[in-house]
């Protein structure tokens, strides 16, 4: 199971205008595990996922996903491992109906046209977006690009599962299918979110970011309840963590 281990060691990466976005990063997650990225905004969340799969490349230090040291020759398998949701659906639906979305990469990797069919199907069904197969992307409200963009990197059926803010912009039920989606991957999952109630749902284990580095790592019901560490990355409790001031 080593094709599903991530492992990051000292990564460093600047921003164009000289800003420092990672300062030293390392972690390890094995096969299995579920771990939430959280942090304040600009603490580096995004700009450590993207890392995960080649969008960026860190100007110090390595990432390994499995056997394949994270670099350009590696780069085609390592996608294949790793699928990635974006923080904006924008960037990842292209095409001109959600059907050719979601065929995308499983066209571009050879599978027969049936197969092809089979997993779009299910990838949409899955997060509740079948309806939407004929429709173009442009014409979706951000809740419904955001369902198409997951169900295109599912049509993938990835090793490690990658995801920047997957409840933005989700209406309530649409929130609580992800959540249930998300409890049925038994791979790999790491998720950046600002929504911690869901990281306390899904993910048994946290890295705390702040101003590119790691601040703390661990279980997450316990860093959750660590009120000077969450006032310190200004982060809060999740609410069903935080007292009823009704009840109170």
């Amino acid at each position: 199971m080593s094709h599903h281990i991530v492992e990051a060691q000292n990564l460093h990466y600047v921003y164009p205008d000289g800003t420092a976005g990672l300062q030293g990063v390392s972690f390890r997650i094995t096969h299995g595990e579920s771990v939430a990225v959280v942090g304040a905004n600009g603490a580096g969340k995004s700009t450590l996922l993207m890392h995960l799969n080649g969008c960026l490349s860190p100007a110090q230090g390595t990432v390994r996903i499995g056997d394949f040291p994270l670099i350009k020759t590696t780069l085609k398998a390592v996608r294949r491992t790793v699928g990635m949701v974006f923080q904006n659906p924008d960037d990842q639906l292209f095409m001109p109906t959600v059907f050719d979305d979601v065929a995308f990469g499983p066209l571009n990797i050879g599978l027969p046209e049936e197969e092809v069919e089979q997993r779009v199907t299910q990838a949409l069904e899955t997060v509740g977006a079948g309806a939407l197969r004929d429709r173009p992307p442009y014409r979706l409200s951000k809740g419904e690009k955001r369902s198409v963009a997951i169900a295109s990197v599912l049509s993938m059926s990835p090793d490690i599962l990658v995801m920047d803010e997957p409840s933005a912009d989700l209406d309530p039920q649409a929130r609580r299918r992800l959540i249930e989606l998300l409890k049925t991957f038994k791979h790999t999952k790491i998720i950046a979110t600002h929504d911690l109630d869901l990281a306390l749902d899904v993910c048994e284990r946290t890295l705390v970011l702040s101003r590119g580095r790691i601040c703390a790592d661990g279980a997450t019901a316990e860093l959750f309840r660590n009120d000077e560490l969450l006032s310190q990355s200004a982060l809060e409790r999740p609410l069903r963590m935080q007292n009823c001031p009704v009840c109170r």
